[in-house]
Order: C-alpha cells, then structure tokens, then sequence
C-alpha cells in the first residue's frame, strides 16, 4: 500500500532534502526513523523504506507543507502499531513524532488513493520568501525565517517585473543546470505584497521549479526593487535563457515551502501522465 505524508520541518540545520553520504538531511531523518517506526531493516545511510517528495529542497530552505510517499506491506503496517489501540496510521504518526528531531515533525498520514505520486501526481507548489527591509521591524527571534535587508525595496516595481516572468517559459536564466533535466516551467503567480508587520511576503507558484529557481527569481527582483536594475531586467534576462552570475541567488532562510496541489483521485494517474511529458523549447515559442 502508498502512504501520503505531511510534513513540516525548520531547514536550518539540514542540509536540503536529498540523502547524502555524512550529511543530516530530511529525506535522511525521515527514512530512518520509518525504518525504526515500522520496525524494517536500516543500515548507514540506506533504509528499506525510500520516501519520494513534491518537491526537493535546497540547503536551509523550510517548509510548512511538504508531501512524501512511501510504499509498505500492509502487514508490516498493522504489525509496527503492537499494542497501541489507535489505527496503525495514528499510530506510526505518534511514533514517528516521538523519534523524530524537533525540526521535522509528520502532520499526517493516511493511505493514499490509487494513483497517487507525491511528486508526478502535484498540479502546482506554492513558495513564499520573506523579506524586511525596514530596521524597525527586524525580529532577532525570525532571522532563521526571513532575511533582512539593508536597503529599502520599491515592491511596486517588483510586481511590474514580476508580471513579466508570469507564464510558460523556459527558466534557463534563474535555474542552476542539471544535465537532461528540462527548465520549461509554468509560472502561475508571482507577486510581492507588505504585510501591517512589515514583512515583506514573495509568493511564487508554478507546476513545478528547476534547481534554484525560486531563490534567483527572488534575487533578480530584489536587485530591481533596490534601484540597482531598470525594470526591463528581469524580462531581458528571460529572454536571455542563458544562466548569469549577475543574477544573485537569495539566501535559503527566507524560503518556506507552503503547500502542494493535487487533483481529485480520479484525475490522479492523468496528471501523473502530463507530468512525465518531457517540455521543450519550441512549446514555449508555440504559447506565445
């Protein structure tokens, strides 16, 4: 059986989502302590239970709506609860939570519907990067959450900007590259708002993001917002689809990983399908 999982976690202290040999990371956290939970084989850094994520996530980078799956044996599922009298779920919940550090915590799970892939199965994650570029509304207690900035930032030409970058293109520009991976994505909303407590709130949504999208588009629009760059920039660099070290990558704290759309069940398997569709660059030239 496929179990969906909802997880949050503070990403200060990992080193990104993705196993690596001798390093902390989420995926690294999280199979292990399913390994103990579940009472499955686990050695090192391998383990029997392999999670598949919505959305791999950078160095320091958190998130307060991730989803996983895993794959079990029912059997091995009802045997891990013992004695416990709460359904198995809830109970590999509660003892999951109890190995886990603080700074990963499972919100959620439950027996995902036919079809289901946490990661081909999503229509959209949406991002929020948070900014304050106003001294008197600097929280010490937030500065693993938002970054703060020493010059104040024009959100009115950002949204300008913004709007530029909105639809489907290709991201090479704002993507850090990986070899046969497509940079073709989807953008759906990209907008900057302040909020009454100062903080300024980045909300990027798309069907999916390349390696450092999120955090070179956010670097891009601040060098704009500053006054550094004239509004055009961010347009011109699009068009570039070259990858460009004047376009600055913003620091991983400020960017938190909202939330994860999927379908209804029944349309479940046929975004599965679009999703594995390869994009190419002549599909972007064909949508404009």
């Amino acid at each position: 059986m496929r179990i969906r999982i909802d997880l949050a976690y503070d990403g200060t202290m990992f080193h990104g989502w993705a196993t690596q040999p001798g390093l902390r990371t989420v995926q690294g956290e999280l199979q292990a302590a399913l390994a103990t939970a579940l009472r499955v084989p686990s050695t090192g850094e391998r383990s029997q239970v392999w999670v598949t994520v919505a959305g791999r996530t950078d160095s320091g980078v958190h998130a307060r709506g991730q989803v996983a799956h895993f794959d079990i044996d029912p059997e091995a599922l009802e045997s891990s609860r013992g004695r416990s009298e709460q359904s198995p779920l809830d109970a590999l919940v509660r003892r999951l939570n109890g190995i886990l550090p603080a700074d990963l915590r499972v919100r959620a799970a439950v027996e995902a519907p036919e079809g289901f892939n946490a990661r081909f199965s999503a229509l959209w994650r949406r991002y929020v990067y948070r900014i304050v570029d106003d001294p008197a509304h600097v929280d010490p207690l937030q500065r693993g959450h938002v970054l703060y900035r020493t010059r104040p930032l024009d959100l009115s030409l950002m949204n300008v900007a913004s709007a530029d970058l909105v639809g489907l293109n290709d991201f090479a520009t704002f993507c850090k590259p990986r070899e046969g991976a497509t940079t073709i994505r989807d953008l759906r909303q990209l907008s900057w708002e302040r909020r009454s407590d100062g903080i300024i709130e980045a909300t990027v949504l798309a069907d999916a993001f390349c390696h450092s999208m999120v955090r070179s588009l956010v670097g891009c629009l601040m060098v704009i917002g500053e006054g550094r760059k004239d509004v055009t920039w961010a347009k011109e660099s699009l068009a570039s689809r070259t990858r460009s070290s004047s376009i600055p990558i913003a620091p991983a704290n400020g960017l938190t990983l909202e939330e994860v759309a999927y379908p209804p069940d029944d349309m479940l398997a046929a975004q599965h399908a679009r999703t594995m569709n390869r994009r190419e660059a002549d599909e972007v030239d064909r949508d404009r």
